[in-house]
């Protein structure tokens, strides 16, 4: 089938002198008869070339679902007076959520179920919400939150059924046993989020406005007509977004509003619901924080009769000291709102070295390693000499305390039993925190890595450690009084667990484990860490899997990417990645900057004008694994999503030669043209990220310089001309002096508000011009999540895994 031809109509974009001829601007009318036929020609373009893929993908397919215990459900989770649970069904595409009342109030014990049995068929078992029956009649389905009365009779629910998250919320009365009177009359449509009191008489919920930026909170009182709502906070500051919930303890409504590098919450009284917000402390520029409640029962000093008070407490989360964060606790009964950051007693902070403002905290520590070692006074003692240490929350309930953070790019969870906690407040000492360090099997390493010379020889190239590479955090706890913690772990070898802990007796239970079925066995799979030493002196971790006894030199490899947002990509299992494993394909991870793995100095050597570490470090450990002999160029694919996606667009320019493949999924590679334009969704927020090309010259320039759409190969007429622009071809057009570029796969959705569709279309548009081997599958009903419904999720990932290993040349 013949490579769909893109009309080509020249439109000048010119900004601080420079101007660029955009050959595809039309498509951004995503509406437009021209765009919808040309979408129709790229989809049919790709089933054409990816048609020869249909036995694998089948055969993909059906191992996916050998793995997988469709019908299933969670553990039961206690909120109020009920547990709650998640079954699926096999032949569902979508969850039943269900519910079961508890047995007495000190019922902290969750009901044993037969996964087998059927949704509703327990004595006393309530049918909440069945996703699969409101899903019918609509192609996309996505929940959107749901919000209980505190006895359990109202919920409030958003759906949302073309991508576009714009939710329409609910209130479903469940004591109501005619279903199709269930609904209340109330509707909010097309918003971003809502809050229900517990009492369920008012609503809060945040709205958005032409650029999908949550601007203002609105209040509903249950039963009125939506045009009675009034507004209770709007955020005028183009680059903050806001929204609206309950504290933890139920006590207060809260509304956060921030940007990428300011924040602000406010707060009202949930007995008086019309009053005024209230700012628990005023924002500051460049300053994060949020804040929750909590207290210490019966740890105040004793009264005349001997009784001692509770302590209120305020816990507050920021980086005004320090810009890896810290906690500091605050007596509330001290005085009333607004507090000043930087009051109380400091619990836990981070560390300053590499972070942009590191020397007002330690003379020099800018200029410092980022892995440092860290220690203060304060911290606690499991947090002396840490690495990269970035603080990331505290949690404080009625029976113990659990802290999260980061070091040496992997995170952890602390618990503190809460009497300790108090005690230890009181007396103004650092916490008596320990670490949750999960079970480990009776094999969790391996001697792959040094079996042969060649491979101790690699090993040594790559400072290549087996190690346990796992995720850990606090999940699962809504209940203040919960007399045990419950904790999640998993790794890129373990399906994930749920465990219980008791932190004063140190019991730990294991409460479920994924159940992964034909066959699998996690001591069948090795994962492990090396560090490599990029261009401009970084060390940047990369966590490496592999299949036990399959380690060996001239791997193909799958190597994946995100680095933005200081969101980290940390270890987790997949079914869909065994396929890869069993088949001898390398999985890599580059821990690139841009991300959060090694705190907030990570993050910030990969942003704004730094942005192009992310890329360099990317392209510098693939070289790494390739140059080390342990991956085979030739059988290289990489693969990132969204700002992954960015990613994806600029290594293949940057380093076309190191590649086989790409998939691009969702991605940004008309970064710049989207970024000038505030009048679209998310552009003006996201000037903290990436810099303000449209009023600042010098980012337009560095924005210019990697933005994959406009250092993409130039049509083929046109490879003479436009100075520092990429002179890239495909293999057919491949010369003396010329790259091949890698082959292009590319996925998006035509309802993402996120990345807008016409940049992938502009982009494998001019890949296409330009002679590239790219193909593109573009969802009509979908948004930037993809489709829903897993089991056309799961066709999905076979689909693009099939690509990934066809082009690494695995045919079966």
């Amino acid at each position: 089938m013949a490579v769909p031809q893109a009309a080509r109509h020249g439109e000048p974009r010119t900004f601080h002198g420079d101007t660029f001829i955009d050959d595809f601007a039309w498509m951004r009318h995503k509406d437009s008869p021209e765009v919808a036929k040309y979408v129709a020609e790229q989809n049919a373009y790709c089933d054409a070339r990816t048609a020869h893929l249909g036995t694998l993908r089948a055969t993909l397919l059906d191992e996916f679902r050998s793995h997988v215990q469709e019908t299933d459900l969670s553990v039961p989770t206690r909120i109020d007076d009920y547990w709650y649970f998640t079954r699926t069904q096999e032949g569902s595409q979508y969850a039943v959520q269900c519910r079961l009342p508890i047995r007495g109030a000190d019922d902290w014990d969750a009901p044993v179920i037969d996964p087998a049995s059927a949704p509703g068929s327990l004595d006393g078992e309530e049918i909440v919400f069945d996703m699969n029956a409101e899903a019918e009649g609509h192609d996309f389905f996505r929940l959107g939150g749901m919000d209980l009365s505190r006895d359990g009779r109202f919920m409030l629910y958003g759906v949302d059924t073309t991508g576009a998250e714009r939710y329409d919320f609910r209130i479903r009365d469940l004591w109501q046993s005619d279903a199709t009177q269930r609904d209340l009359p109330d509707l909010l449509p097309g918003i971003c989020g809502a809050c229900l009191t517990p009492d369920a008489q008012w609503v809060f919920y945040s709205v958005l406005d032409d650029a999908w930026r949550p601007y203002a909170v609105m209040r509903h009182r249950v039963g009125t007509d939506v045009s009675e709502d009034v507004e209770v906070f709007h955020e005028h500051d183009e680059r903050f977004w806001c929204g609206v919930g309950l504290s933890f303890d139920e006590r207060h409504i809260v509304i956060g509003t921030g940007s990428k590098t300011s924040t602000e919450v406010l707060m009202l009284p949930i007995d008086d619901p019309t009053g005024e917000f209230q700012v628990f402390i005023a924002r500051q520029p460049d300053v994060e924080y949020d804040v929750s409640f909590a207290c210490f029962e019966q740890a105040g000093a004793p009264d005349a009769n001997g009784q001692r008070a509770d302590i209120p407490l305020a816990i507050v989360y920021h980086n005004a000291n320090n810009p890896n964060f810290e906690i500091d606790v605050i007596d509330m009964r001290d005085h009333k709102p607004p507090y000043t950051l930087g009051e109380g007693v400091r619990v836990a902070v981070g560390s300053p070295y590499g972070c942009e403002q590191g020397d007002l905290v330690v003379e020099g520590a800018s200029h410092e390693p980022i892995a440092t070692p860290w220690s203060v006074d304060t911290n606690p003692a499991i947090l002396q000499g840490a690495k990269g240490l970035g603080i990331e929350g505290i949690a404080i309930h009625r029976h113990f305390v659990a802290l999260s953070y980061r070091e040496s790019g992997v995170p952890h969870l602390a618990v503190c039993a809460k009497d300790d906690a108090a005690q230890d407040f009181v007396e103004g000492r650092p916490w008596r925190f320990t670490e949750v360090v999960p079970p480990t099997l009776d094999v969790d390493t391996c001697d792959d890595a040094t079996a042969t010379e060649e491979m101790a020889e690699i090993t040594k190239k790559l400072n290549l450690t087996t190690q346990r590479l796992y995720s850990i955090g606090a999940g699962g706890n809504p209940n203040y009084d919960a007399p045990r913690m419950r904790y999640s772990f998993g790794s890129y070898t373990r399906p994930s667990e749920l465990h219980e802990l008791d932190v004063r007796t140190g019991e730990d239970r294991l409460l479920k484990r994924a159940n992964v079925l034909g066959g699998f066995d996690a001591r069948d799979y090795t994962e492990a860490r090396a560090w490599v030493d990029v261009r401009d002196g970084e060390r940047v971790p990369v966590s490496l899997v592999w299949k036990r006894g399959q380690l060996k030199a001239g791997m193909p490899m799958f190597v994946i990417g995100y680095g933005a947002y200081e969101i980290s990509s940390d270890p987790g299992f997949s079914v869909s990645r065994l396929s890869m494993l069993d088949r001898g394909v390398l999985y890599a991870v580059p821990h690139v900057r841009g991300g959060g793995e090694m705190g907030r100095a990570w993050y910030e050597q990969g942003r704004m004008l730094n942005k192009k570490h992310t890329f360099e470090d990317f392209v510098d450990v693939t070289a790494a694994l390739e140059d080390s002999g342990l991956a085979d160029t030739a059988r290289t694919v990489a693969n990132g999503g969204s700002a992954g996606g960015l990613l994806m667009g600029a290594i293949a320019n940057m380093a076309p030669e190191r590649y086989a493949g790409i998939e691009a999924d969702v991605p940004f590679v008309d970064a710049l043209t989207s970024i000038l334009d505030p009048s679209l969704p998310l552009t003006v927020t996201e000037w903290d990220e990436w810099g303000d090309p449209l009023h600042d010259a010098e980012v337009y320039r560095y924005m210019k310089s990697y933005s994959p759409y406009e250092n993409a190969p130039l049509p083929r007429e046109k490879t003479s001309s436009a100075e520092g622009e990429a002179d890239c071809a495909d293999e057919a057009g491949a010369g003396a002096g010329r790259v091949v570029y890698p082959k292009i796969f590319v996925t998006t959705s035509m309802n993402d508000t996120r990345v807008m569709v016409a940049e992938p279309l502009k982009w494998v548009a001019r890949l296409q011009a330009a002679g590239v081997d790219a193909i593109m599958k573009i969802e009509v009903q979908a948004g930037h999540g993809g489709t829903t419904g897993r089991y056309k999720q799961w066709e999905e990932v076979c689909f693009e895994n099939a690509w990934c290993l066809d082009v690494m040349g695995i045919e079966r």
